[in-house]
């Protein structure tokens, strides 16, 4: 229930004049040092659009693996192989920078550098800053928008966010305007990710298909696990209830009982 538009993913340029910036050689070189890999392949890039009122729940993005990304299997599935551990051999590390630009109040980063258990800290989401870490590991969010309506419209798939003449947003249900925002209420920020791979011989086995997953394997590994844990007997469970078990098993979330810090 929130905005979103891709400008590049890999080759596929959707927004002339996003090169620069998908190719930009300074994220290269922070992606290096945060990475400690030195071959970095640019790999997305896209733009989150938040309104008045919104805010984004704490969770980590999705990674990706060698024979398995968000085009081959579910998004949830990939979360799962990630926080068991049990794939880290066929993973791609990912490092994500995300970039403000705009005057919005409100809606900082909001993260846990020192994983679940540790404290939580935010970072204000100031115009022309950012920040760059994996956010494939590291749990996060963004705290609420500032302003708005006192109640946010319901927001459903066929909602959009139509740019106006006098630089002001409609949101708009069909033809229906639901409200309307200046792009100073707006939070605005550009998601810049790439692949990291420790040397050349770790790029060639991504690029050639080396070496590559599948879901029989990824969905039998799994269930092996659960059962070493004693966390599962019997036949495999019917999809759903499988998919929430895993989920549940290997997930650990941040307990809600975290001191939050901020850096400001």
């Amino acid at each position: 229930n929130y905005f979103r538009e891709t400008y590049a993913y890999g080759n596929d340029i959707k927004a002339a004049g996003i090169e620069p910036f998908l190719n930009n050689p300074g994220l290269t070189r922070a992606a290096q040092d945060i990475s400690e890999c030195a071959n970095i392949v640019p790999a997305i890039v896209y733009a989150n659009l938040l309104i008045p009122g919104q805010e984004l729940a704490i969770h980590t993005d999705v990674p990706e693996f060698r024979g398995a990304n968000r085009k081959t299997v579910p998004q949830w599935l990939l979360v799962v192989m990630f926080h068991s551990g049990l794939f880290e051999k066929w993973r791609i590390p990912i490092a994500t920078c995300v970039s403000w630009f705009g005057d919005a109040a409100g809606g900082a980063f909001t993260f846990y550098p020192e994983g679940p258990n540790g404290a939580r800290t935010s970072v204000p989401a100031l115009h022309n800053s950012a920040i760059l870490t994996d956010t494939d590991k590291i749990f996060h969010g963004v705290e609420r928008v500032s302003g708005g309506l006192p109640d946010l419209p319901p927001i459903g798939q066929q909602t959009r966010l139509h740019f106006t003449k006098g630089q002001n947003w409609q949101l708009r249900e069909s033809n229906k305007v639901l409200a309307e925002f200046s792009w100073a209420e707006i939070r605005y920020s550009i998601s810049w990710k790439a692949y990291c791979f420790e040397n050349e011989e770790a790029e060639s086995l991504w690029r050639e298909g080396r070496e590559t997953l599948t879901v029989g394997q990824i969905l039998g590994t799994l269930e092996t696990a659960l059962r070493e844990r004693e966390l599962l007997q019997g036949p495999r469970p019917e999809p759903t209830e499988f998919a929430l078990l895993l989920a549940e098993s290997f997930i650990q979330f941040p307990q809600q009982n975290s001191q939050r810090q901020s850096s400001r």
